[in-house]
């Protein structure tokens, strides 16, 4: 049976910039944009969003429902 993997979605419009989930993230993954969202914040992206483990830590540490989703994906 083959490990599960998974990715992690940041949507930059509902982001509020907290940052909250940069340290969280035990891959280091997400880190701070350099566009400014609809709302005006500065949001977080996902970097190699395929390297997510989905542990979800970014995910419990985001105040903003729907800013931040983890799927499981087949391979």
């Amino acid at each position: 049976m083959a490990a599960k993997k998974h990715r992690i979605r940041i949507s930059k419009d509902e982001c509020k910039g907290c940052r909250r989930c940069i340290p969280a993230c035990p891959k280091k993954l997400i880190s701070v944009g350099k566009e400014i969202n609809i709302q005006g914040y500065l949001a977080v992206v996902a970097e190699n969003p395929f390297d997510c483990i989905g542990c979800g830590s970014c995910f419990h540490q985001c105040p903003e429902p729907g800013a931040i989703t983890i799927f499981e994906i087949e391979e």
